[in-house]
């Protein structure tokens, strides 16, 4: 793994502030909620129509914004991270950086 693609999973936190832990329950609440009313589709369905488009790069994970039933997807190919934005609707990518 390249000296980049390290210092870029450095900066991935890896425990959550106890002052915004209610927030992301809050969050998780709404997506989780989100989902089981139909208005997202299930993420492992996103998972199966984006990722193996993105060949050559690590997965890293998903964010929801369920007031919007956006997905955005993190990746990390050559140091360089890409975010991928999926319509959580109609599971097609609208948007990409990277």
């Amino acid at each position: 793994m390249s000296m980049s693609a390290l210092l870029a999973l450095a900066l991935i936190p890896t425990a959550i502030p106890a002052a915004d832990a209610p927030y992301l329950q809050r969050d998780q609440q709404r997506a989780w909620e989100a989902r089981r009313e139909g208005r997202v589709l299930p993420l492992p369905e996103i998972e199966r129509r984006v990722v193996p488009s993105m060949r050559g790069a690590q997965y890293l994970g998903p964010e929801l914004d369920p007031d919007s039933g956006i997905y955005t997807l993190k990746f990390l190919r050559n140091g360089t991270v890409i975010w991928v934005k999926v319509d959580g609707r109609s599971g097609q990518i609208i948007g990409r950086t990277g």
